[in-house]
């Protein structure tokens, strides 16, 4: 039998398949898949559990005495006060709910801007009217004109900044508000993304326009990235891009007398984890905001559970907390520092009570 006989024969003794051989096989793959589909969430969980615990963590601790309005806190308010369905009687009401609160800026809805930049008169009618009531029931308050639009940054409908004319036409709005008697200008563009150089010249440019009226310029800003260029990484995987940089945060912070930050709709599961997260946000907005602006923390006034915002973890509680502790481990004696209540017409009376026992009635045990 020469070899290649040999082997032929050898093989043709070999069973078909050994059926002990394949079970084993097939208990080794199931236990494999198995583990794998354990491991794999695991991987994915451990890394957003990691910031979940620094989040609660950083909720922790007391605030420093003191920490308690500066009387510079603002109010968002709704476009039914401006187009005629508020009245006089509205207006007391409102002056009665602000006696004894630290607000000191009203941020009334009067547009939304046209994409190219303009503003129709007839969306606030009754501005003028609005105006002169609140300087006679809430001395001291000043009304600014709270102005917004979508961007075409993320779909092709909307304002675009790039446009010389566009900016131009939104200083012409400005100028026009302000001629109605407005005190200041509140703007508020989203999405905006970090590094804008187009809004950055928008806000220089409107800066003039309200120093030269000695007008007040604010605006709505994103929250700022809670892990460094977070806001490319998920830029990259939504689209959405959400955060600024804290560079970028503060370039805006030196251009505008008042920033605002929309310290709500955060994706947090929990009170401790949110109030956590509005602690670092305010620590942050700190270190970059100069000592000549005035930075405000956003409150959550209103109730929505959808992606992005649970209603049962972004409480006022919370936030005045986390408020509170970020200020205390950051700048606890910042002067030009306050809170902005978003919105009027959802608040609640829970949440009323919230803000001025946790914030604005804490300088009467001062």
């Amino acid at each position: 039998m020469d070899r290649t006989e040999a082997i032929e024969s050898a093989n043709s003794l070999q069973p078909e398949g050994d059926p002990a051989n394949d079970r084993a096989g097939d208990t080794r793959r199931r236990r494999w898949v198995r583990r794998t589909a354990i491991a794999v969430p695991l991987l994915l969980l451990l890394p957003l559990l990691s910031v979940l615990t620094a989040l609660r963590i950083n909720y922790t601790g007391d605030p420093a005495d003191g920490t308690h309005t500066r009387n510079r806190d603002a109010l968002w308010l709704g476009h039914a006060w401006v187009d005629g369905r508020k009245k006089d009687a509205d207006v007391t009401a409102l002056a009665r709910r602000l006696q004894g609160t630290g607000i000191r800026d009203l941020y009334v809805h009067s547009g939304p801007l046209e994409h190219d930049g303009t503003l129709p008169e007839s969306v606030y009618p009754r501005a003028r009217w609005f105006i002169d009531a609140v300087h006679e029931k809430l001395p001291g308050v000043r009304v600014q004109a709270f102005l917004g639009d979508v961007l075409a940054t993320e779909s092709p409908d909307g304002m675009r900044l790039e446009q010389p004319a566009t900016r131009a036409a939104v200083v012409r709005s400005a100028r026009q508000v302000l001629d109605t008697g407005y005190e200041g200008i509140h703007l508020d563009l989203e999405p905006l993304h970090s590094g804008d150089r187009d809004y950055l010249t928008l806000l220089d440019a409107l800066r003039r326009e309200t120093r030269s009226r000695d007008a007040q310029l604010s605006v709505a800003a994103h929250q700022i990235d809670p892990l460094p260029a977070f806001h490319t990484v998920w830029g990259g995987i939504t689209g959405h891009p959400k955060w600024w940089s804290q560079e970028f945060f503060g370039q805006v912070a030196r251009r505008v007398d008042q920033i605002a930050v929309m310290s709500y709709d955060t994706m947090q599961p929990l009170e401790s984890t949110y109030g956590g997260y509005v602690a670092q946000q305010t620590s942050l907005a700190l270190e970059v905001t100069p000592p000549s602006t005035d930075l405000l923390m956003g409150l959550p006034f209103f109730h929505e559970n959808r992606f992005g915002h649970w209603n049962h973890a972004e409480t006022v509680p919370a936030a005045v907390r986390g408020v509170r502790l970020g200020l205390s481990r950051t700048d606890a004696d910042r002067a030009r520092f306050g809170v902005a209540l978003y919105i009027d017409f959802a608040a609640t009376e829970a949440d009323w009570r919230a803000y001025e026992e946790g914030w604005a009635d804490e300088c009467s045990a001062c």
